[in-house]
């Protein structure tokens, strides 16, 4: 009879330890936003290299008794030899978006992949590439309006600048407990690129400006593609220390692609170690996106603040490329100022097929990867003077 009354027990304790019994309404709803952003990544493909294994991390953290990313506790709090429980997988794997050792290594790989060409040939897209960071301090004054604290503030402007890795590692340097939603937020937008900036494009732009067919762009030499990642690197790094980690790997990256002698890393920062951090990234991104951390006023405000500064942006680069279009006397299409913002070469390919749109004649391509290759080297430097302003 005893054994029947154990036996009893121990289902009774068993059923009530399963996540079925713990689990709150809370996560039940986070769980039922990774599944909206799974489909997103899988049935509509947008952005799903990182949108999928940050939906998935978000599942992961969302069930209860886990443990998945729960630190380590030690036995006495001063000496860590004396461990008694060890922490889970997905903490540690998120010290390195904490110690921001990811996002740069990301922006490595991006290097490797990004031809600086067109913003050689052509550098006046230099400037289109900044103003198109015109919505990361628009926005950044506008949440100190709402209530945002500077870190918050700065954390939710950089949105503006749809860079992913650049979102990710301003906010775990200066808002870490705002990371989850920032980093859903930025990139829901830069997979919405094809959906949200063409409408602003033709609303600031006319029917004659968007038909303006551009000049071919010129011949780009190779000691001209040698020297820029070097020169870049010398004179960002002298302005802002700060923007070194991104800015400094970003120019390393393109080093190794144009140098033409190191193959083999080549290879491996544009294959197989991009692939290993973006998985790394990804999950323990979406890990950080608990009910306790998502289910916030805050976060609502972030959203849309986040949709704000990218709006900003693409107008920002927008109404210079109307500017450079009077000065040049009709020379340049303005519709390759919405490439400033960093979506590399979504936001390129936009400019290309809305150009094409009005006229068939029209290749702005490569004219557009001028501005959205230097929209890389903007928001890195944007968020090098956020992190000089509030950085601890």
């Amino acid at each position: 009879m005893g054994y029947e009354i154990n036996l009893g027990e121990a289902l009774v304790h068993l059923v009530k330890s399963t996540g079925f019994a713990t689990i709150s309404y809370q996560q039940v709803i986070m769980i039922f936003v990774s599944f909206i952003l799974l489909y997103l990544a899988i049935k509509k493909q947008y952005e799903p290299l990182l949108l999928l294994p940050i939906a998935f991390g978000m599942l992961l953290a969302n069930f209860p008794g886990t443990g998945i990313s729960s630190p380590p506790v030690y036995g006495d709090p001063n000496d860590i030899h004396h461990m008694t429980e060890p922490g889970g997988l997905l903490y540690w794997l998120y010290q390195g978006v904490k110690l921001g050792i990811y996002p740069p290594l990301i922006f490595l790989g991006v290097g490797v992949m990004t031809d600086f060409g067109p913003l050689i040939a052509n550098p006046k897209t230099l400037l289109l590439g900044a103003a198109a960071q015109l919505g990361i301090f628009v926005t950044f004054i506008g949440a100190l309006a709402l209530g945002f604290s500077p870190t918050e503030a700065a954390s939710t402007g950089i949105i503006g600048g749809a860079d992913g890795p650049t979102a990710i590692f301003v906010a775990s340097k200066l808002a870490p407990h705002l990371l989850g939603p920032i980093a859903v937020a930025a990139y829901s937008y830069m997979a919405l690129v094809p959906i949200i900036q063409p409408p602003i494009m033709r609303a600031l732009t006319t029917k004659e400006q968007r038909m303006v067919v551009m000049e071919q762009l010129r011949e780009v030499s190779k000691l001209e593609r040698i020297i820029f990642p070097v020169a870049v690197t010398v004179v960002v790094t002298l302005l802002l220390p700060t923007a070194a980690p991104l800015v400094g790997m970003l120019m390393l990256g393109n080093l190794f692609r144009e140098s033409g002698v190191v193959g083999r890393l080549t290879d491996t920062a544009q294959n197989a170690l991009i692939n290993i951090i973006t998985i790394f990234l990804g999950v323990t991104v979406g890990a950080t996106a608990t009910a306790e951390a998502f289910l916030t006023a805050s976060t609502i405000k972030i959203i849309v603040m986040g949709l704000l500064a990218f709006c900003i942006g693409t107008g920002g680069g927008v109404l210079l490329g109307r500017l450079m279009y009077v000065v040049t006397k009709g020379k340049v299409n303005p519709l390759i100022g919405s490439a400033g913002v960093s979506a590399v070469p979504m936001a390129a390919r936009v400019s290309q097929v809305v150009g094409q749109q009005e006229n068939p004649r029209n290749f702005l391509l490569m004219h557009a990867m001028g501005p959205n290759v230097a929209g890389v080297i903007g928001s890195a430097v944007a968020a090098g003077v956020l992190l000089s302003l509030y950085g601890s």
